[in-house]
């Protein structure tokens, strides 16, 4: 099955490049390690996900760029024209002269509903290029006015028009510090409303993808572009094909579909987070060498103490012994917070996953009691390698892992809120206090959903 991939303004524009960069460049990649055999199926398997077939030989990614200011798009289309490896359709784009100016309201209520049926009929377009249609893949920023607004705007037309397919948001979280005087208000009416057309939101945060950089790859001077290929080469980690089932015989065909199936058993919780190890500088690979069971341990640690990457792990954190009680990962408590999972899905790529025991993830102890622990992991695996990396280990989760996130953006947005700041700027889009209020309503619940793990 194919994914359509829908890039939402600046951020998601960019993200979007890099990703299906990170993606050719794996395939392109050298893997003596794997069959003639294997190579060729995992690249038709890469092929029918994230690209078509174009008369030049040169395959076209299954995508559809929006934004509403011209400089970004025409850069994303340059950019992936020349790396020749692959390119974006001419005529799968949708721009405008006038940008949302940071504000949610704008690009939801103005930009939205202006621009439904051209934004609408590229996506349907893109739609019928598929052979099966698998889902959406959106990517988009909470901070901005565009990606936010409009995207959550498109993410409800995709709901609206295509009721049974999957639709996976993948969000940037705003660093803490903020890029945008109002990008808590933003990241508030943009959560609230995915949550009720999405199947599921696969977070970012600039803040850890920047910390990421800083301490494992040892960059000095971080670029938005450092962040986004960190940020890329994760997701490329993830939904590049892999065997879902322990005979290996065919890649799986619908990766949203299994994503979901493996890690939101309920509506009520669809917030994934994402991990992924190793991460170090290209330079330094030659010089690693990595094991099934040291990779494991730590991966576990990271999930268990909600640590953002390997360096500073807490291991004093341990699972609950039966008959104890916890202090959850959002307890005031001054004991270790253990973070509850919900449904964890491990990807294992390179070679001699079989011999890989990770049975530690199948610990009841991991999981919330009212999810059969059998039901709630799931590991999937490839014996070829990801960029470079001789072997790599991703985890996704369904757990506490964004809570402290979430309720950090929804206390900032409220005590703004409470001061009326800036409120005028979205009442004057048409963007009332009573929806800022439902906003906070349904954010409220799925905090003391997670909270009550």
């Amino acid at each position: 099955m194919s994914l359509v991939t829908v890039q939402l303004g600046q951020c998601g524009n960019q993200i979007g490049r890099e990703v299906f960069n990170a993606i050719c460049s794996d395939v392109h990649g050298t893997h003596g390690l794997c069959s003639k055999k294997e190579n060729e199926s995992y690249h038709d398997a890469c092929k029918e996900r994230f690209f078509i077939e174009a008369e030049s030989g040169v395959p076209v990614a299954r995508a559809v760029l929006v934004d509403m200011e011209p400089k970004v798009i025409s850069q994303t289309l340059s950019i992936a024209a020349k790396s020749g490896y692959w390119k974006y359709d001419d005529h799968s784009h949708f721009c405008q002269k006038q940008g949302s100016g940071n504000n949610w309201a704008n690009g939801y209520t103005v930009h939205g509903p202006r621009h439904k049926e051209a934004i609408m009929n590229l996506v349907q377009k893109e739609a019928e290029k598929c052979d099966r249609l698998g889902g959406f893949f959106t990517i988009m920023s909470m901070a901005g006015g565009t990606g936010s607004g409009l995207g959550a705007f498109v993410t409800q037309c995709l709901r609206d028009d295509f009721p049974s397919s999957f639709i996976l948001n993948h969000v940037i979280w705003p660093y803490g510090t903020g890029e945008v005087i109002v990008q808590n208000y933003n990241s508030v009416l943009t959560l609230s409303h995915l949550y009720q057309s999405s199947d599921a939101l696969l977070v970012h945060e600039n803040d850890v993808i920047h910390k990421i950089c800083a301490q494992l790859m040892h960059m000095k001077q971080i670029s938005f572009k450092d962040v986004n290929q960190v940020i890329a080469h994760q997701l490329g980690s993830v939904f590049q094909p892999t065997y879902t089932a322990e005979d290996g015989l065919h890649y799986s065909r619908n990766p949203l579909g299994d994503l979901m199936e493996t890690l939101v058993p309920h509506p009520e919780f669809k917030m994934l987070g994402l991990r992924n190890i190793p991460q170090m500088p290209e330079n330094s690979l030659a010089y690693s060498t990595f094991s099934w069971p040291g990779l494991i341990k730590h991966l576990r640690q990271m999930l268990i103490a909600n640590a953002e990457m390997e360096e500073g792990i807490d291991w004093q954190v341990q699972p609950p012994r039966p008959g104890s009680s916890v202090p959850s990962s959002h307890s005031t408590n001054k004991l270790p917070h253990f973070n509850t999972s919900i449904a964890n899905l491990v990807i294992l790529r390179g070679k001699d996953t079989h011999s890989a025991d990770l049975g530690s993830f199948r610990d009841p102890s991991l999981y919330t009691s009212w999810l059969n622990p059998q039901d709630a992991f799931s590991a999937w695996k490839t014996p070829r390698a990801f960029n470079k990396y001789e072997k790599s280990a991703s985890l996704v989760s369904n757990s506490q892992f964004l809570l402290k996130p979430l309720d950090n953006v929804v206390r900032k947005a409220w005590n703004m809120f409470a001061s009326k700041a800036y409120v005028h700027q979205y009442t004057k889009y048409g963007i009332e206090e009573e929806d800022f209020l439902d906003s906070f309503t349904a954010l409220e619940q799925v905090i003391s959903s997670y909270t009550t793990l």
